[in-house]
């Protein structure tokens, strides 16, 4: 029940969020697509990594309305937010006087997931637990993995911004 009730409430709010900013931001189809790509790899990494872990006895989720032992609504986060949002952002604001905030994404991101998971299972916050000591550097594993995983996808995929093109 859960899950369905994340589905209906919450994925249609990060639907509107991922959209909101393709509205603003403007950008070409190509990378529109680079961003779902780079982060559909992320999910599936995480995906992996989550099935990995429960069949390791590392980490399961609680949630009622798993398939597969696996919570398919949750990755919607990391496939539109935390993978294709953040790849747009950081493509573009790389060859510009916000750089730093690029790159910034490119480390914090990482660092926030990992952040997050951390608390949210030490504190039983979510639906996850946690049920070895191995929980923590796999799930930091998992993240560097995932995000950076999904960003090589989109970095081959996405084309160069014309501003780019111009300065070169």
């Amino acid at each position: 029940m859960e899950m369905q009730l994340y589905l209906l409430h919450v994925v249609p709010f990060i639907v509107i969020v991922y959209f909101a900013f393709l509205l603003f931001m403007r950008p070409p189809g190509e990378v529109i697509l680079a961003s779902l790509v780079g982060g559909l790899t992320m999910g599936v990494i995480n995906a992996l990594f989550d099935l990995m872990a429960y069949h390791a006895s590392i980490w399961h989720y609680t949630a009622s309305g798993l398939i597969l032992q696996l919570p398919l609504p949750l990755y919607i986060t990391p496939i539109l937010i935390f993978g294709g949002l953040i790849y747009l952002l950081i493509w573009r604001f790389w060859h510009t006087q916000g750089h730093w905030f690029a790159i910034l994404l490119l480390v914090g991101v990482p660092i926030f997931g990992f952040a997050r998971d951390f608390f949210a299972a030490t504190t039983r916050s979510s639906y996850v637990v946690w049920d070895s000591a191995l929980a923590w550097p796999i799930d930091l594993i998992m993240w560097l993995a995932m995000f950076y995983a999904g960003y090589s996808v989109f970095r081959r995929l996405a084309p160069a911004r014309k501003s780019e093109i111009l300065n070169t």
